[in-house]
């Protein structure tokens, strides 16, 4: 096998700073915003906004502790790589291992919205289809699928600015259904905080293709605030407008919050753009996924936490492609047997346990207390946020952390003897 195909071979740097941002969108700006926002209201009530503020404050700490991460360490797998580097291997597992499971399940429940909005009769078939598609498409390169997410930020983020503008202008809006103070407590704003952090977990993407971009140092730091804030301004814009048309109770019961908000707006004709809109945000979500979840089980099998057979790098795309097939098989696997709508907040939990490792790696890059101070808040946030979540998912959460935990256990008992 020549060097190139080897496992040991690195990826391609094609991506700027552009390119970067646009993935990190297509991962934010998707299916989670048209999924997450009822449920989140559900729980806080009017608190809706305060929890989108908590979850953009521990997401801000997160992205900032990844970026000044990811530079130093511009390597295919995140915090995996990070928690290796700054705390140890174990740490480094526990991360990789909680943001594959969590993203894979993230991933079936992206195809199934897919299905859900573009033939919901057959959810299920066109969830696996959108799945081999879009490995198909992976598979190809990754300028091939950065060129793709463009396209799909663009039009989600065209559909978006249609149901602002729609709602806002709408006279069913009202501004007094924005109090705050009507919120259903801290428990419930920390826990839609928790169920909107789905929504913006999205930024991983970039760091995790570190190896794939551009002079690191410099393109991970500024891609990464770029597109949280983006992506933060985009949320804030469309909850309000929804809140403001539907109220907290009705967006809490909403099926489709975005759908029924245009509908109650006056503009029925919408709705079929929303959910056009939404299928669309569901593959750019699935595509990024199936990107950054093949390359954390990259380098982890590099390192032998998973089958080194995965670190394979195509000779001629120059993309992992066996973990890449492997990530889709499973995914489909998934999205053709299991019922994920709980998916969201088991995600959450997962993704949020991984930044936490984030966070206390980039508390060791400097002793100084001012550099501190973000991760700090960064671990504080993800630890409360993700015990806020709704019981099962915590339950749940914490359980496949235990196998991934006692799996790694009972791989260094074998390689001791």
């Amino acid at each position: 096998m020549t060097q190139s195909g080897s496992a040991s071979a690195e990826l391609r740097r094609t991506l700027g700073v552009a390119d970067a941002v646009v993935i990190g969108l297509g991962s934010m700006v998707g299916a989670g915003i048209f999924a997450s926002l009822g449920p989140a209201a559900h729980a806080a009530g009017s608190g809706l906004l305060l929890g989108l503020a908590v979850a953009a404050v521990v997401a801000y700490c997160n992205a900032m502790s990844s970026a000044r991460l990811a530079a130093l360490y511009p390597a295919s797998g995140g915090t995996y790589v990070y928690g290796r580097e700054r705390l140890g291997p174990f740490w480094g597992y526990l991360a990789g291992w909680s943001f594959v499971v969590g993203k894979t399940a993230s991933c079936a429940a992206m195809a199934l919205t897919v299905g859900a909005y573009v033939w919901p009769e057959q959810a299920h078939a066109v969830a696996v289809a959108a799945v081999v598609a879009l490995t198909v498409v992976n598979y190809g390169g990754i300028q091939k699928s950065a060129w793709l997410t463009r396209v799909i930020v663009a039009v989600v983020l065209a559909v978006l600015a249609c149901v602002v503008v729609v709602c806002l202008g709408s006279s069913a809006s009202d501004a007094g259904r924005l109090d705050i103070g009507a919120s259903e407590g801290a428990g419930g704003v920390l826990q839609a905080a928790g169920l909107l952090f789905f929504a913006f977990a999205g930024y991983a993407r970039i760091a995790t293709l570190g190896e794939e971009v551009r002079d690191p140092a410099r393109t991970i730091p500024r891609a990464i605030p770029l597109a949280l804030g983006i992506a933060l301004v985009v949320y804030a814009a469309v909850a309000v407008a929804v809140l403001s048309v539907l109220g907290a109770q009705g967006l809490g019961q909403a099926g489709a919050p975005l759908a029924d908000a245009v509908r109650a707006a006056g503009a029925a004709w919408l709705v079929p753009v929303v959910r056009v809109g939404a299928a669309v945000a569901a593959l750019g979500s699935l595509l990024a996924l199936i990107l950054g979840v093949s390359r954390t089980t990259l380098a982890m099998a590099r390192d032998r936490h998973l089958p080194g057979s995965l670190a394979a790098v195509h000779p001629r795309f120059q993309v992992p492609h066996r973990a890449e097939l492997a990530v889709g098989a499973v995914v489909a696997v998934l999205a053709a047997t299991v019922d994920v709508r709980g998916a969201i907040g088991f995600s959450s939990f997962g993704v949020l346990a991984y930044y936490a490792v984030a966070n206390a790696s980039a508390w060791t890059l400097d002793s100084a207390p001012a550099t501190r101070v973000v991760p700090a808040v960064g671990l504080v946030g993800c630890v409360v946020v993700a015990f806020a979540l709704p019981g099962v998912s915590v339950v749940v959460g914490a359980a496949v952390l235990a196998v991934g935990v006692i799996a790694y256990g009972v791989r260094r008992r074998v390689a001791a003897r």
